[in-house]
């Protein structure tokens, strides 16, 4: 029996004036899985991807998280509900440290006992704090970027800083990670880290993964399923190696006809 969706849109539609970026768009993940979303330029996978994550709410159709029904939810209720979410241009607290940043991410959970315990530093609040940046470090160090807690946010090359990102994202454990463009700018042993990284998420702790990349050989590579968008629609789906053989997604995205 197949598994059940985590996440699931279903007919999403979008319009902006009179061009439409995405219609009747049905797409899931589940548990446990890496999904990857490919397509050419325009065919409306950042657009989805802000739909999946409430920035966007869509004209058409819904989403759902485990059955229930979260259209109109604002991206930070989902985030509250184990949703993360990553960008093609780094969103990172340049002003602050790689460590800061992820405590940041898992601050919303509160210290324990209030403001007040803030003030008198209550032993309860002490100890979150401590499991909090003992958490970010072995975060930090599953994405090989361990050395980097004190370096400031904003002066990371790109290849860091998408790994500080992506971090950041897992700091608080995540239940759904949309991943945008994660590889972009990061070099051969960075993307085996990432490689590694969203593997563990989806086979240890049963993270349901779903990336857009334009590097399809990373992506055949990583995903276990694959849906390709064409036009603001769903040209195919399917493992990587029947994606590969399709003639349609050969010649709308691979270059071959």
């Amino acid at each position: 029996m197949t598994a059940p969706y985590v996440l699931e849109g279903r007919g999403i539609g979008v319009r902006f004036g009179g061009v439409t970026a995405l219609a009747g768009v049905d797409l899931g993940v589940r548990a446990g899985e890496v999904c990857g979303l490919i397509g050419p330029n325009g065919a409306g996978k950042t657009t989805l991807f802000d739909v999946l994550s409430g920035i966007r709410r869509p004209d058409a159709g819904r989403m759902l998280l485990d059955g229930a029904d979260i259209t109109r939810r604002s991206p930070v209720w989902r985030a509250r509900h184990g949703m993360r979410r990553t960008f093609q241009r780094q969103q990172l607290f340049g002003g602050l440290s790689v460590a800061e940043n992820l405590l940041v991410a898992q601050e919303w959970r509160g210290g324990g006992g209030g403001f007040a315990a803030d003030l008198v530093g209550s032993p309860a609040r002490r100890r979150r704090e401590r499991e909090r940046r003992e958490r970010g470090e072995r975060v930090l160090a599953a994405c090989g970027i361990g050395a980097l807690g004190a370096s400031y946010a904003g002066g990371l090359p790109v290849g860091q800083a998408r790994m500080a990102e992506l971090a950041r994202a897992i700091a608080d454990p995540p239940r759904v990670l949309l991943l945008d463009e994660p590889a972009s700018g990061m070099s051969g042993p960075e993307r085996e880290q990432l490689s590694a990284v969203v593997r563990r998420l989806a086979g240890e702790e049963g993270c349901a993964v779903l990336l857009v990349e334009h590097d399809v050989a990373f992506v055949m590579d990583l995903c276990t399923r694959v849906v390709v968008l064409d036009l603001g629609a769903v040209l195919a789906e399917g493992p990587p190696a029947g994606i590969r053989a399709d003639p349609r997604v050969r010649e709308a995205y691979l270059g071959v006809s």
